[in-house]
């Protein structure tokens, strides 16, 4: 279950408590599921809790105890827990997460690519500083992940455009305070593309060290190992096989990269593809926790439960390399 199916699925539970009288409140539009905060649990949270509370003329925790039960009665959900205020944490079947894998694995480095953005053109109007260059650079990829056009174009900031495409949207992040070619071409790229556009960028040698205050590394080390995971196993008699996983480390990396789709789409919708960075490091900080559980111990048996958690370490090494490949990064086996 993705995470739209997901978010489909708690608006059906809104919808049945509301036809059964329990709840009296407008549908709403959309509702939001992710990965779960501190303190949560499960696989997804959701605070439509809190976004019904208000209309409902209720607190936020009676009106998720109303939707508990009817999410707990929806087909590949396990369990439901209340947390906090009101959020609903929810856990799914784990055949859930190995038909995600599979998907990823099947998709490779296109996981997440759509043709939501076919036949748009998005126009960007970029000033000619590096900063500038290199994220409508990173934007054109994004978009053309989700299979759209970029025209960019350096003309003043009132052109209206031009035949079809649309007038320009100008791409002013802050500009780089000093030359960052210094860094080598991919932490160039990352110290320019990891800050949010109002952040200014920073152009220190912190980026070139190969340790965990480095998120850089962190990412490129996380795809690094779980590609050295799959040459142990082979090593050792045993490959990857797609199939539940249990432990809540594995249920927060499934989300997260069951909602790479989503990330991409945004990043691509809003011209920003810090979005895109900062998920990655999320997801690598995710499946480096999971690591040291992959392989066998001592003298322990290859068995299933490795076996699944060996493909889901391949997934989120594919979407980490799919994803530095958008940002114009070098995704390396070996580090």
């Amino acid at each position: 279950m993705t995470p739209v199916e997901l978010s489909h699925t708690v608006l059906h539970a809104v919808r049945r408590a509301v036809d059964t009288g329990e709840l009296s409140v407008d549908l709403p539009e959309r509702v939001v599921v992710g990965p779960p905060g501190a303190g949560g649990r499960g696989d997804y949270a959701t605070n439509v809790a809190m976004q019904l509370a208000r209309s409902a003329g209720r607190p936020p925790r009676q009106v998720a105890q109303v939707l508990l039960p009817h999410l707990r009665a929806a087909e590949g959900v396990t369990d439901v827990v209340i947390t906090g205020p009101g959020f609903l944490n929810i856990s799914l079947d784990g055949r859930t997460g190995a038909e995600l894998v599979r998907k990823i694995l099947r998709e490779n480095l296109r996981y997440g690519h759509s043709d939501a953005l076919a036949g748009q053109v998005v126009a960007l109007l970029v000033p000619y500083e590096v900063r500038a260059e290199v994220v409508a650079d990173a934007v054109a990829r994004i978009v053309a992940s989700q299979g759209g056009r970029t025209d960019i174009s350096h003309l003043s900031q009132g052109d209206p455009g031009r035949g079809n495409t649309p007038a320009p949207h100008p791409l002013r992040p802050v500009p780089a305070p000093q030359d960052p070619s210094v860094l080598g071409p991919d932490a160039c790229r990352w110290a320019l593309l990891h800050p949010a556009p109002h952040d200014r960028p920073r152009i220190g040698a912190e980026l070139l060290v190969q340790r965990e205050s480095n998120p850089l590394f962190r990412v490129r080390y996380a795809h690094a190992r779980t590609r050295a995971l799959g040459r142990n196993a082979t090593d050792l008699g045993f490959r990857a096989e797609p199939g539940p996983v249990a432990g809540a480390d594995s249920g927060r990396l499934e989300a997260l990269l069951a909602d790479h789709p989503r990330i991409l789409a945004a990043s691509a919708a809003h011209r920003a593809p810090d979005r895109l960075a900062r998920h990655l490091v999320t997801v690598a900080d995710a499946v480096l926790v999971l690591l040291p559980g992959v392989l066998p111990l001592g003298e322990e048996k290859p068995s299933a439960a490795h076996r699944a958690r060996l493909a889901l370490a391949e997934a989120a090494g594919t979407v980490l390399a799919g994803g530095l490949s958008l940002l114009g990064i070098d995704a390396p086996d070996h580090l």
